[in-house]
């Protein structure tokens, strides 16, 4: 028998996950063949977006306690942020930070949409179902977009400074109070507003058009990320006032939440999560299932 050193148990725990990535069999993980071309989008009502928050509440009532744990991150995540940028005189970016949650909140709700999965399937929801992601044979294309969403939410970035710059910058804020004042104050204040919000919309509307449907697709059944997105663009085409108006309530859900410090969160991201997962499954037909 041999009694592993220190050193040789870190390096095991190190390589663990990186084995069980992607490592469960396609015909274990999904029940239904490789799909062949877009699924079949259909029309949806605002009786049917309703629905879908209200079953996302009910997934995250059944499983609160131990997801708004696990969504404690998000405020830490957003004191180093807001701790960096005011030390750093980067003031302008703390609003366009927070507004700018809303392009990669799809991306880390992928967790919650595998929960509200495997409470569909099997009648029952845990937290550790939200790990499962890391071992969908999908998990490649999933990274893709996760990253394609973190490079608009840079993108937004630079175009936010940018923005500052030829209203009120270049010159870094002197301080938070000073800044507050030039915003509400000045005319140069509110054109920067008015700039940054028109701009944002474009930012959130094309991250809803590719993201919408994509992600939970990719979890659902095995199709290539061009498929997936090909889905979510469609969705968007045939249901515009539907899926604007959800766009908007996940915007403003997500904008409200990460203000302070990313602690509204906690909240609202299961609850957009799981509720993502169930306006899918009503825009997507169910897939037929292999005997």
């Amino acid at each position: 028998m041999h009694i592993r050193n220190p050193i040789e148990w870190v390096v095991e725990q190190i390589e663990a996950p990186g084995r069980t990535i992607g490592s469960t069999p396609p015909e274990h993980y999904w029940s239904v063949p490789q799909q062949v071309g877009v699924p079949e989008i259909q029309r949806i009502t605002m009786a049917d977006v309703k629905a879908a928050l209200r079953q996302g509440v009910e997934d995250f009532a059944a499983c609160r306690t131990d997801v708004m744990f696990l969504c404690l991150i998000y405020p830490v995540i957003g004191f180093f942020i807001a701790g960096a940028e005011a030390k750093n005189g980067l003031l302008p970016l703390l609003f366009p930070t927070a507004a700018g949650f809303v392009l990669v909140g799809p991306l880390f709700a992928i967790g919650l949409y595998e929960m509200s999965r495997q409470r569909e399937t099997t009648g029952k929801i845990r937290w550790l179902n939200m790990f499962n992601v890391l071992r969908a044979p999908s998990i490649g294309p999933i990274a893709l977009l996760g990253l394609l969403l973190v490079a608009l939410f840079l993108v937004w970035l630079a175009v936010a400074q940018g923005i500052y710059d030829i209203t009120l910058g270049p010159a870094a804020p002197v301080s938070l109070g000073a800044f507050a004042r030039e915003i509400f104050t000045t005319s140069a204040g509110w054109a920067m507003i008015g700039l940054g919000w028109a701009v944002g919309i474009v930012f959130m509307a094309g991250v809803l058009a590719i993201s919408v449907v994509s992600f939970p697709l990719m979890l659902d059944r095995p199709v290539t990320l061009r498929t997936a997105i090909s889905a979510s663009l469609i969705a968007v085409r045939r249901n515009p006032v539907q899926l604007g108006a959800w766009g908007l309530l996940v915007a403003g859900a997500l904008f409200v939440g990460a203000l302070p410090c990313f602690v509204g969160l906690i909240l609202v991201l299961p609850i957009l999560g799981h509720s993502t997962w169930h306006l899918y499954r009503k825009l997507v037909r169910p897939p037929l299932r292999s005997v």
